[in-house]
């Protein structure tokens, strides 16, 4: 019985064993992501702040903790490559890079592809580190990389930093590095694909001491030196103060060059808005004359409407006339025909001469209003009231000029 007993306590503690262990590994791996993503976006500030007073080349430390920092993130649980005998070899981010950044526009993956010297996977992925900075599209070759879910669920583990919640912040973050003009050497030593890159924790890393600490550390110094010797000064409390001297002039030093660096940003800022200030008013000058010129382009149509309005009234007036003009004649035919039945033959020839001087001219508006102002309504009148044969007397003076009347 007491042999069950133990044994059941030993199950039992094995079990919570295996769930410690779990939660510890899901601890870490946590601790792990927020201590990269943490450490990426101090870098990426000082990376900033150093680029106000030098230009960033492959001699910043700035730089190279920054590239090994995104270099740990990116090859954070990436998968490894199996190969026929199913060993599971490692792989360089790059493989990752450059099957989910190829729907960027105008990359530069092919370019790195084919760079004769860098040949190893590691080598071309701190080059396109490199080229995609000094492009200004590095955030959005990540953007573009996370979007593409499925790629990214092939090359990495679950608990990787690409797949969880930190990859939007990381997208964020690296944006505020297009503001900087970097300038790099393909050809240097930090494209060694050799050697692991190795990140630099000191330069985040920050202790301050309280002031409670501070005094109970001067007492402590105070009563060491009493109880050494009677020829113990106050004097070996100096350091202390020291220190605090050297820390203030190191204060005042940060706030200086803040205050320098904020000089500069409002004269770019004053020069900037100077500058929109003129494009805008350029712009309402612009606007000005655009408006000017479609009010007289407006002003010329309504003109050019009114005079193609006029013609087209005088036009149909001419019409008009020519219409009752041809009436008049139809009329005089009929009124020649009763006079003098005799001479219907001649009427007649005379009428198809007529008819095919009429067909000859073209039934245009411009040709009708022509022989409606050559020929007098009031000539032809008066024709009706004359008689046949004295009508008959001259026929090719009335077919050369029908306005004139016999006298």
């Amino acid at each position: 019985m007491a042999t069950r007993s133990l044994g059941g306590l030993s199950g039992s503690r094995g079990g919570g064993g295996g769930g410690g262990k779990k939660s510890l590994s899901a601890r870490n791996a946590a601790v792990e992501r927020r201590n990269l993503i943490t450490v990426c976006r101090f870098s990426v500030k000082t990376l900033i702040d150093r680029s106000c007073f030098e230009t960033i080349d492959d001699s910043s430390p700035e730089f190279n903790n920054f590239a090994a920092i995104l270099e740990q993130i990116l090859s954070h649980r990436l998968k490894g490559q199996v190969t026929w005998f199913g060993y599971e070899s490692p792989r360089s981010f790059w493989d990752y890079i450059r099957v989910a950044c190829r729907k960027v526009s105008q990359n530069c993956i092919c370019s790195i592809e084919n760079m004769e010297n860098v040949s190893s996977s590691r080598a071309k992925g701190r080059a396109w580190i490199r080229v995609a900075l000094m492009e200004k599209h590095l955030s959005e070759y990540i953007s573009t990389a996370l979007r593409d879910f499925k790629t990214t669920r092939r090359f990495y583990e679950d608990g990787a930093i690409v797949l969880g919640e930190e990859a939007n912040m990381l997208a964020g973050m690296l944006l505020g590095l297009n503001a900087i003009d970097f300038s790099f050497c393909l050809k240097g030593e930090g494209l060694d694909g050799n050697f692991p890159a190795v990140i630099d924790y000191t330069p985040y890393l920050k202790f301050t001491q309280s002031s409670d600490s501070i005094s109970s550390d001067e007492e402590e110094l105070r009563t060491l030196g009493s109880s050494g010797s009677e020829s113990s000064t106050p004097e070996n409390v100096g350091p202390p103060f020291i220190m605090d001297e050297n820390s203030w002039f190191n204060k005042c030093k940060r706030v200086k060059q803040k205050y320098q660096l904020t000089l500069e940003q409002k004269g770019y800022l004053e020069e900037l808005l100077r500058l929109r200030e003129n494009q805008l008013s350029e712009s309402v000058s612009q606007n000005k004359i655009l408006l000017q010129r479609i009010e007289d382009s407006d002003l010329a149509h309504k003109l050019e409407k009114e005079q193609l309005e006029y013609i087209i009234v005088e036009l149909q007036d001419q019409l008009k006339s020519y219409h009752s003009l041809d009436q008049l004649s139809a009329e005089v035919s009929l009124s020649q025909t009763s006079l003098d039945p005799g001479q219907s033959q001649e009427g007649d020839g005379k009428q198809d001469t007529l008819n095919l001087i009429s067909e000859g001219k073209e039934d245009t508006p411009s040709l009708l209003g022509l022989c409606g102002s050559l020929t007098s309504v009031a000539s032809y009148k008066s024709l009706t009231s004359l008689k046949s044969n004295d009508y008959l007397a001259s026929p090719t003076t009335e077919m050369t000029s029908p306005g004139l009347t016999p006298s």
